[in-house]
C-alpha cells in the first residue's frame, strides 16, 4: 500500500560531525553546570526536564521534580508576582528575568533568580515549551536586604551621619544630618567644607581623613556648622574608611553625635563646681576666724604701740625725739603692710572667680601658706615645717592650689591637736619629682592615721571630725583632677598620714 504524503515520515535531518559534536558539548555543558537548566510546559509550568543542578539548589532528583508545577513551589507571595509580570519581573529582548523565592524539597525557601525564553514552533509559531535557566541569589539577595535595612537605620538615625569621597565631597546625608545643618544633596555633591567650621575642617583635612585613610578610622571632637540656626553645633565625631575587595579607598563615612546638651550640662555642673569650690573656702575661712583676727589683730596692736612711743616721746622731748621716731616709724610701715598682706590673702583666697591657670612657685605659695597657718598650728600645739626643696615652677591655678594645700595642712593640724602640756606633734610637707617631670607634693603628719579604707576619704560628705562636712577632701581630689594630677591618701609606717599630689609643670 502507497504511503500518503500525510502519512510520510519527516525526513530524518543529517548533522554534520561539528555539529554532532558542537550539541554533545552543549548537552555535557547541561549536565555539569551549577545553574539549574530546566524545560516547562507553557500553560501549567510542569517540569518537562531538569539538569542536575537541581539536587544542589532544590534538594530534588531529576526524577522527583519531573511532573511538578513550577506554581506549586512557588512561595505565595511570588507566585502572584509572577503572574502579573511585577517589578520582580523583567523582559528585555525576549528574555524574562525574575527573583523569586521556590520551596525547596525540606521544606525551606531559598532565593532564585531564572531567565526564562519561550520556544515556539517554527512554521505555527505555536507555544511549545519554556526554557529556564536558574541559579541561587540567596547571599545577594540577604545582602541587599541587609544594606537596605542598614540604610533605613542610617537615616532614621539621630546622629548626623554623612558619605564622603576620597577627594573629600559629600555624596550623601541623611535625614538628621539634613534637618540639623539645613543642607540638601540633590544630585550635585557639596564640598566637606561646607559641614564643618573652619577650625573642625582644618583637623579634618590634617588629622582624621589622613588617619582614617591609614588605620581605618579616627574619633575626636569636632564642630559643625548649622546653616539654619547659624551656630556650631558641637559633635563627637568618628570617621571610618571604607575599602574596595581590591583594598582601594572607596569613601569616607562620618558619624557625628550631637553634643550640645551634653556640653550644656557640662558647662552647668562645672559652675555648680565652681560654687561649691567657693563655698568651700568660705567655711574654710569660716573655720579659722579666731586665729586669722589673731593674726590681724597682732600687727594692728603693734602699729598702736609705736605710735603711743612716738608719742610719748614727742610729749617729753620734741627737738630730739624727731631722729629717735624714725626706726619706729619704719616699724609701723613693715607691720601695717604685714597686717595688708593677711588681709590681702583672705580676700583672694575667698573670692569668686574665674580658674586663671599660670606658672606658680611652690616654694613662695608654701611660705605664704605656713605663715597663714601659723596661728592654727599654734592653737593645737603643732609644729609646722617646710622640708621642700628647690621646686620648678607648676602650671596651676593659684588660688585652686592655695585651697588643696591649705585643707591638707589644716586636716594635718586637727589630726595632730595635743594639750599645751603635751609634746608637740608635726606636720611637714616634702617634694619630688617623678620620671614624667611632674611634681609630687607630700603634705605628712604625726597623728592616729587613716581609716582601714583610705579611699572613703574622697567620698562627699564622708568625715571624721564631729563638725566635718565631708567635702574638703572631696573637692581637692577634684581640683587635682582638672589640673591632671591625682591625689592620694595612705598610712605612714612610722604612724600618721600621708597626702601626695602630682603637677605637671611648666618647664
Amino acid at each position: 500500500m502507497k504511503t500518503t504524503d500525510r502519512h510520510k515520515p519527516a525526513p530524518e535531518i543529517l548533522m554534520s560531525p561539528a555539529e554532532v559534536e558542537r550539541n554533545r558539548l552543549l548537552a555535557e555543558m547541561a549536565e555539569q553546570s551549577t545553574d539549574m537548566i530546566s524545560r516547562h510546559s507553557p500553560d501549567d509550568w510542569c517540569f518537562i526536564d531538569v539538569s542536575p543542578a537541581v539536587t544542589h539548589l532544590l534538594g530534588y532528583s531529576v526524577d522527583e521534580i519531573v511532573g511538578i508545577s513550577a506554581y506549586e513551589l512557588y512561595h505565595p507571595d511570588d507566585v502572584e508576582n509572577f503572574k502579573r509580570r511585577a517589578p520582580s519581573v523583567s523582559y528585555e529582548r525576549g528574555l524574562y528575568t525574575h527573583t523569586y523565592r521556590f520551596r525547596c524539597k525540606d521544606g525551606h525557601y531559598t532565593w532564585l533568580e531564572s531567565t526564562s525564553r519561550t520556544i515556539r514552533d517554527p512554521h505555527t509559531d505555536e507555544l511549545k515549551e519554556i526554557l529556564v535557566v536558574s541559579r541561587d541569589v540567596s547571599q545577594r539577595i540577604n545582602t541587599e536586604q541587609a544594606n537596605r535595612r542598614l540604610a533605613r537605620v542610617l537615616e532614621h538615625s539621630s546622629d548626623l551621619v554623612a558619605f564622603v569621597t576620597p577627594d573629600h565631597r559629600v555624596s550623601q546625608l541623611n535625614e538628621a544630618a539634613r534637618d540639623a545643618l539645613g543642607l540638601e544633596v540633590d544630585g550635585s555633591e557639596l564640598p566637606l567644607n561646607r559641614l564643618f567650621t573652619p577650625d573642625s575642617y582644618a583637623v579634618l583635612q590634617q588629622q582624621a581623613l589622613p588617619q582614617a585613610r591609614d588605620q581605618g578610622s579616627w574619633r575626636g571632637e569636632a564642630q559643625m556648622l548649622s546653616r539654619r540656626q547659624q551656630r556650631a553645633i558641637p559633635v563627637m565625631l568618628e570617621v571610618l574608611a571604607h575599602r574596595t575587595l581590591d583594598n582601594q579607598l572607596e569613601y569616607f563615612s562620618t558619624v557625628a553625635r550631637d553634643m550640645t546638651a551634653i556640653k550644656q550640662a557640662e558647662a552647668k555642673q562645672l559652675q555648680y563646681q565652681q560654687e561649691i569650690d567657693h563655698a568651700a573656702r568660705l567655711i574654710t575661712m569660716g573655720e579659722m576666724a579666731t586665729g586669722l583676727a589673731h593674726e590681724i589683730n597682732q600687727p594692728l596692736t603693734a602699729v598702736v604701740n609705736y605710735v603711743r612711743g612716738i608719742q610719748r616721746r614727742l610729749q617729753q622731748d620734741r627737738e630730739s625725739a624727731v631722729a629717735a621716731i624714725e626706726q619706729p616709724l619704719e616699724k609701723i610701715a613693715n607691720t601695717a603692710l604685714r597686717a595688708g598682706e593677711i588681709v590681702r590673702q583672705m580676700m583672694d583666697f575667698s573670692r569668686k572667680s574665674e580658674p586663671e591657670r599660670a606658672l606658680v612657685s611652690l616654694n613662695v605659695l608654701v611660705n605664704d601658706l605656713l605663715g597663714f597657718c601659723a596661728s592654727a598650728a599654734k592653737k593645737h600645739h603643732v609644729l609646722l615645717e617646710n622640708k621642700l626643696p628647690r621646686l620648678p615652677e607648676v602650671y596651676a591655678d593659684r588660688i585652686q592650689l592655695e585651697q588643696i594645700l591649705l585643707n591638707l595642712l589644716l586636716n594635718g593640724i586637727e589630726a595632730c591637736h595635743r594639750e599645751a602640756d603635751q609634746s608637740p606633734l608635726k606636720v611637714w610637707l616634702e617634694a619630688s619629682t617623678d620620671q614624667a617631670g611632674q611634681v609630687i607634693i607630700s603634705v605628712l603628719d604625726q597623728g592616729p592615721g587613716l581609716p582601714a579604707d583610705p579611699e572613703q576619704l574622697f567620698e562627699q560628705f564622708f568625715t571624721t571630725k564631729v563638725d566635718g562636712l565631708g567635702m574638703g577632701l572631696a573637692i581637692s581630689r577634684t581640683l587635682i583632677e582638672r589640673h591632671g594630677g591625682q591625689l592620694q591618701a595612705e598610712n605612714r609606717p612610722a604612724g600618721g598620714a600621708k597626702f601626695s599630689f602630682t603637677l605637671p609643670t611648666g618647664e
